[in-house]
């Protein structure tokens, strides 16, 4: 692989936003570590997507398995990645579940509200810190014309209220709250951190709940009246990566079609 070229690592890159955002940056010249928890040949989909894409031929794309949510395999995961490809120029913590049960708060489990924040907010808060870590003490030379970059993917469930999956609302609204944290702690090392707050994107994960939504976009809950898209999510990772906001550490970019904006 050639030294110049930059190495992204995207957790749950195996399908979804996560796959959107690797093709993405595979199209922007990047070389990719798909981490994935279980489905090995989802990974490799997103492999051979990556390689018809990539427009350098210094790119490299490997899979990782690791689940987040553990120590070991979060320490694993970064050794991993740096023994084969050699570095780490940015991080996207994209990996995130949503509640096996939608139930009401009044109802909800400790047990799942545990594992979502297990997964949701404690993984991606000390992934990052592993991956600052490393910048700080071996200090490599930034490849990425942004500089060291951690995006975290957080969603429009960080503001707002929904009562049948509170877990997953408050796992998400940690998260927002940890992108600001590292970013006013490692902005003056010139590393940017950056929140992207996706609104009703179509996945998988969305499938179940796909003909609810279907009603209330065309109801107008969406101004750009269309759901999201894992290509959406890409863009706006893409962008950031490219280095095109060299001076908006912290920021929350919206991708939502404008659900975000309070309406009369």
């Amino acid at each position: 692989m050639s030294d110049s070229t930059p190495v992204i690592l995207v957790t749950g890159a195996s399908r979804g936003l996560g796959r959107g955002i690797a093709l993405k940056l595979s199209e922007s010249g990047y070389s990719v570590i798909i981490n994935f928890v279980g489905n090995a040949e989802a990974a490799e989909k997103t492999v051979a997507e990556c390689q018809n894409r990539k427009t350098r031929s210094g790119q490299k794309f490997l899979t990782l398995q690791a689940d987040i949510a553990k120590k070991d395999d979060r320490r694993n995961l970064i050794e991993s990645g740096l023994e084969q490809l050699g570095r780490i120029d940015a991080l996207v913590n994209n990996a995130g579940v949503a509640p096996e049960d939608r139930a009401d708060i009044l109802d909800a489990t400790e047990a799942s509200f545990e594992e979502i924040i297990r997964i949701n907010l404690q993984g991606p808060y000390f992934l990052t810190q592993q991956v600052a870590k490393y910048w700080l003490t071996q200090k490599p030379k930034p490849l990425l014309k942004a500089g060291f970059t951690i995006i975290f993917i957080t969603s429009i469930s960080a503001e707002t209220a929904s009562t049948n999956r509170g877990d997953y609302c408050i796992s998400k609204a940690g998260l927002s709250m940890a992108c600001s944290l590292w970013a006013a702690r490692l902005a003056d090392s010139n590393i940017h951190v950056f929140e992207l707050r996706p609104g009703i994107m179509l996945t998988d994960m969305t499938a179940v709940v796909k003909e609810k939504y279907d009603s209330l976009i065309a109801e107008g809950l969406v101004p750009q009246a269309r759901w999201g898209t894992p290509d959406d999510l890409g863009l706006a990772a893409a962008a950031l990566l490219n280095g095109n906001f060299p001076f908006s550490t912290g920021s929350v970019i919206d991708i939502d079609g404008g659900f975000h904006i309070k309406r009369l």
